[in-house]
């Protein structure tokens, strides 16, 4: 249950963190209070409209968001003392992603 709460707490904080910024790279609303799998969907949209671009740097960010998608996909089945490497590892990539798009 801890891994659970920690889990939660963790996906909470990079919502907080970068839902609006994600969001606002596509042009859309962010949405409230996110799910971790429904974060990972916002991820994932926003790279694959990036990737779309024929900017180099908005091209570049969807690498970065790729790589944050996987990284967070595999915290929410990692059930032990992976999760917090793999959840910093995501947000250096959404951190990367944002910037470079920006």
């Amino acid at each position: 249950m801890a891994v659970q709460t920690v889990q939660a707490d963790t996906f909470t904080a990079l919502d907080n963190c970068f839902t609006r910024d994600l969001a606002a790279l596509i042009g859309s609303d962010p949405p409230r209070s996110l799910t971790p799998n429904r974060f990972i969907d916002l991820v994932e949209e926003v790279r694959d409209v990036l990737a779309d671009s024929r900017l180099g740097n908005f091209q570049d960010a969807s690498d970065d968001l790729d790589s944050a998608a996987a990284y967070l996909t595999d915290a929410l089945i990692e059930p032990g003392a992976g999760q917090p490497v793999l959840l910093a590892r995501a947000r250096t990539h959404l951190r990367d992603a944002i910037e470079t798009a920006s």
